[in-house]
């Protein structure tokens, strides 16, 4: 999900203010985590991202569970981040340092000839 915002807030938008950060954190968790798996479940392939600092322990959180349902998993890494996402890497079908090669990767997939 791009938009930050509606993710943290979704607990709130559905259930209501919630009394501190830590239960509307809860809140919001539980509905992105619904929204995640029946996505998931949906796909084909997973691609996961890893790019800015605080996104990374939600892209760990994917990438481990769509290894766990079995997925075909494309894992995009820069370089620097080699060392903590060691175990992930070994988990993931594929593992490229950028989008272009992701989009590389899917392609040689789908080739015909």
């Amino acid at each position: 999900m791009e938009n930050h915002s509606r993710s943290d807030n979704i607990g709130e938008e559905i259930l209501g203010k919630q009394y501190d950060a830590v239960l509307k954190d809860e809140a919001a968790s539980s509905f992105n985590n619904l929204r995640t798996e029946i996505l998931m479940q949906k796909a084909d392939v997973v691609i996961a991202l890893f790019g800015e600092k605080y996104k990374q322990w939600n892209t760990a959180m994917d990438a481990g569970a769509a290894a766990a349902m079995g997925k075909p998993l494309i894992l995009i890494r820069p370089a620097d981040l080699h060392h903590p996402t060691k175990e992930l890497v070994n988990k993931a079908n594929v593992v490229v340092e950028t989008k272009e090669q992701a989009i590389q990767a899917l392609s040689y997939v789908f080739e015909t000839d």
